[in-house]
């Protein structure tokens, strides 16, 4: 694994962590269908949140966050269709999350974006 894989890897457990500390359970990582993937998929009661992680060594290019454009918006959505097609409740709220990290430094700066599209 190179070390751009394991800085993601390292991220999706952080921001697995974040979601947890905020009472979610993760049900589900690298969920793919099609061309898309999302990287965490949590629950907390009726609310399932579709997560996606962003991380980077610096925000000299801008936050991670702003790297979710439209299109990845789109595929995302595509996506996560496909996982409650695959997997339906009844009754259920699902939302769109972006969890951004920067390691910068030896430290971790994480950013939590409920609702983030």
């Amino acid at each position: 694994m190179d070390g751009r894989s394991r800085l993601g890897r390292a991220a999706e457990a952080i921001a697995a962590r974040t979601l947890e500390r905020n009472g979610f359970e993760v049900i589900a990582r690298n969920f793919r269908s099609g061309r898309g993937e999302i990287d965490l998929i949590a629950r907390r009661g009726r609310t399932v949140v579709f997560c996606e992680v962003k991380c980077r060594t610096t925000d000299h290019f801008g936050a991670p966050a702003e790297a979710v454009h439209r299109k990845k918006q789109m595929t995302l959505r595509r996506t996560a269709a496909a996982w409650l097609r695959a997997n339906p409740s009844s009754g259920v709220e699902a939302r769109f999350d972006v969890v951004s990290v920067i390691f910068r430094g030896g430290r971790m700066e994480v950013a939590h974006i409920p609702s983030a599209f």
